[in-house]
């Protein structure tokens, strides 16, 4: 038996995946750029290897080993550089491809963090805040780095 697709089952077929395929990309924040040594991304509770090319979600955790190092770019052009013994967490991100408007929460629960900051710190100063076991840090366009620490997980 021959299958025959329609013109019509064909677009709408097409339609669907790119559809699924926007919602998956659209969860998507950022990118891991660089990884060295141990890291990994745990999201819902599993752990997946911080390799370059692995997107990252809201929620996701970076977990870096002693030896570990894990460069990020975000949506926006923020970059992140986790050094070794990191904790980090990407608690909030939303941004606006169209006006940079934006929020980025994130966590540095241990080790040290590299941030240069994007197009949201610039469009919604007050939108950007970094927070550690001690302080919370509120961006206004700049580069800096924190150290958390050696904290507990």
């Amino acid at each position: 038996m021959k299958t025959v697709i329609t013109p019509l089952a064909a677009l709408a077929l097409f339609v669907a995946t790119a559809l699924i395929a926007a919602t998956s990309l659209a969860d998507d924040v950022g990118t891991i750029k660089i990884s060295r040594g141990d890291a990994e991304i745990v999201r819902s509770g599993s752990r997946l290897p911080a390799d370059v090319g692995a997107s990252l979600k809201v929620s996701d955790s970076i977990v870096t080993g002693a030896n570990g190092m894990v460069g990020m770019t975000l949506l926006d052009n923020t970059r992140l550089t986790a050094g070794p013994n990191t904790t980090l967490d990407l608690n909030t991100y939303r941004f606006d491809m169209t006006t940079h408007a934006g929020e980025m929460d994130a966590s540095v629960k241990r080790g040290s963090l590299s941030v240069i900051s994007g197009k949201i710190a610039k469009a919604s100063p007050d939108g950007v805040q970094f927070r550690t076991p001690t302080v919370t840090l509120g961006v206004r366009g700049t580069e800096f780095i924190i150290d958390a620490g050696q904290g507990a997980d």
